[in-house]
C-alpha cells in the first residue's frame, strides 16, 4: 500500500531545512531528505514526517498477561497494535523482521487500520484496553496517541509496551491517556546499552522514573542473558533501581532463548534465573515473576503469602483478590484491577 504520511509530533525546525526530532533518547537531528534513526520518520523540506501513521503491520487480540502485565486489568484480553520501526537494534530482538527496518519509503510493509479502526475492534472484541507493542510505540507515537485519545473517549485503557526510550516531552504529551506500561530494562551498563541497542540507560531510567511520577501503571521486565547482564551485580543493580522506584513495581526477569543475530549464546541456566529471582525478593521488590519459564508466575500477597492470582500460561483466575486487597489479611495490593 502506498505508505500514509502525517506530520510529526515533537520536532524542532532548524536552519538550512534541518530538522531536531524530540521523541526519543537519539535527539535525531536530521537533514532535509533524511531519515531518523528509526528509519520510518523522514524531513521533507523541513517538515519531519512519521511514514507509518496508520500503517500497521500488526494487530490482534492478546491476553493481557502476555504483554506482560500481572497487575493491570487480570485476565481481560486487549487489542494489540504496531507498525514496523524501532529505535534500538537489539541483536536478541524476537521480532526483529518487523521492527528492524532500511530506511527507504518503499520498504515500508502494512496495511491499513485507522485509529478509529483500532478503537472499533478493541470493542468489538470487548477488549479492555489498547497495547501499542511487538515493535517500539514511540517510533509510531502519533498513530499510538491520535488512537489512545479516541479510545479513552470510549472507557478504554492505553498500554505501552516498550524500551523506555521516551523523551519527557512524549511522556507529558501521552500522559491524560496513557495508563500502563511494561518498559524493557535490558542492562544497568552504559556501555552494554551502546554495544547491544545503540543505546544508552539513563533515558530508560529518567523514562521509568517519569512514567511513575505521572501515576503510568509500570512493570518492568528484564531479558536475562547470559554474558551480558547476568552477573550478580548487575542483577542487585537493576532490583536496587527498581526498589528504589517503587516496591510495588512487578519485576518479570525473562529467560533468554538464542535470536535473530545472538545464536550462538545458550539459553539462561535456571539457576540464574532462580538467583536472579532471589535477588529482586532481597532488594524488597514485593512482586517478582519469571518469564519463558512455566513456573513463579503466581501472584501472592506480600505481607501474609495468601495466594491472590493464579496463572497457568495465559489462563487467569483471581483467587484472594478482593477490590484491590488481599481477602485474608487487608494489604492494598498494587495495580489497577477493575475500570
Amino acid at each position: 500500500m502506498e505508505n500514509m504520511k502525517k506530520e510529526a509530533m515533537l520536532y524542532d525546525k532548524l536552519g538550512g531545512a534541518g530538522v531536531k526530532c524530540r521523541l526519543c533518547g537519539h535527539g535525531c537531528n536530521i537533514a532535509d531528505g533524511k531519515y531518523g534513526f528509526c528509519g520510518v520518520r523522514k524531513n521533507e523540506n523541513g517538515t519531519l514526517y512519521t511514514l507509518v501513521y496508520g500503517n500497521a503491520v500488526a494487530s490482534g487480540v492478546d491476553p493481557i498477561e502476555k504483554k506482560p502485565l500481572y497487575h493491570f486489568l487480570p485476565g481481560s484480553v486487549t487489542y494489540s497494535i504496531a507498525t514496523i520501526g524501532c529505535n534500538f537494534r537489539c541483536g536478541f530482538c524476537q521480532n526483529w523482521q518487523i521492527s528492524q527496518v532500511s530506511k527507504r519509503e518503499e520498504s515500508i510493509p502494512g496495511y491499513e487500520l485507522k485509529p478509529e479502526e483500532v478503537v472499533h475492534e478493541a470493542k468489538k472484541h470487548k477488549c479492555k484496553s489498547i497495547s501499542y507493542t511487538y515493535t517500539e510505540p514511540t517510533v509510531f507515537f502519533e498513530y499510538a496517541y491520535d488512537t489512545a485519545v479516541l479510545a479513552k473517549k470510549e472507557n478504554i485503557r492505553n498500554i505501552f509496551v516498550t524500551n523506555g526510550y521516551e523523551t519527557a516531552d512524549a511522556l507529558d504529551a501521552i500522559k491524560p491517556y496513557l495508563d500502563a506500561a511494561n518498559v524493557d530494562l535490558k542492562f544497568f551498563k552504559d556501555e552494554t546499552y551502546k554495544s547491544v541497542c545503540s543505546g544508552s540507560l539513563k533515558p530508560v531510567l529518567d523514562s521509568i522514573k517519569h512514567m511513575k511520577e505521572n501515576e503510568v501503571w509500570v512493570e518492568i521486565t528484564t531479558l536475562v542473558v547470559p554474558g551480558m547482564n547476568d552477573s550478580e551485580k548487575e542483577l542487585r543493580d537493576i532490583a536496587s533501581f527498581i526498589a528504589n522506584t517503587g516496591k510495588e513495581i512487578p519485576w518479570h526477569i525473562s529467560r533468554f532463548h538464542p535470536n535473530y543475530k545472538i545464536t550462538d549464546t545458550p539459553a539462561t541456566p535456571m539457576e540464574t534465573i532462580k538467583k536472579a529471582e532471589a535477588i529482586g525478593k532481597e532488594a524488597g521488590l514485593k512482586y517478582v515473576y519469571l518469564g519463558n519459564v512455566a513456573e513463579d508466575t503466581n501472584t501472592f500477597c506480600p505481607k501474609c503469602n495468601e495466594l491472590l492470582i493464579e496463572r497457568v500460561g495465559y489462563s487467569t483466575t483471581i483467587r484472594g483478590l478482593k477490590s484491590g486487597k488481599c481477602s485474608k489479611c487487608g494489604s492494598e495490593i498494587g495495580g489497577t484491577w477493575a475500570l
